[in-house]
């Protein structure tokens, strides 16, 4: 089974996305800010994560781009997910290493899609 980590400080988000990905068969772990994210990155190693892009402390986009940088989490698909929807914000989510760009509020059917496409589902 695949597991997703899910990145968002918006509990009501958190918990929407949670709720699709689980019913879909998935495992999921949750971070409500990039610094936890980076610890449970630590121990854990998603098959994908689903970033917000305005969290408190480092942003989504930053922390996209961090974990492209690094060896250890180079290789692990990050679909960003915001209310920024603008062809600009998609273009520098991309820039970033982003593999894919969602935004909200949250389609199911265009996050499962995505999370399928990216992790091999």
């Amino acid at each position: 089974m695949k597991t997703i980590l899910i990145v968002d400080d918006t509990r009501t988000q958190m918990e929407l996305i949670t709720s699709i990905l689980r019913q879909a068969g998935f495992n999921t772990i949750e971070a409500s800010s990039g610094e936890d994210a980076k610890t449970k990155l630590t121990t854990q190693q998603p098959d994908a994560i689903v970033l917000d892009v305005v969290l408190p402390g480092i942003s989504g986009f930053e922390f996209c781009r961090e974990l492209k940088q690094a060896p250890n989490t180079a290789q692990i698909p990050v679909i960003l997910c915001s209310t920024k929807g603008g062809e600009m914000d998609r273009f520098w989510g991309m820039k970033q290493g982003a593999s894919s760009y969602i935004v909200k509020p949250v389609d199911p059917d265009e996050l499962l899609r995505s999370v399928k496409l990216l992790v091999g589902a």
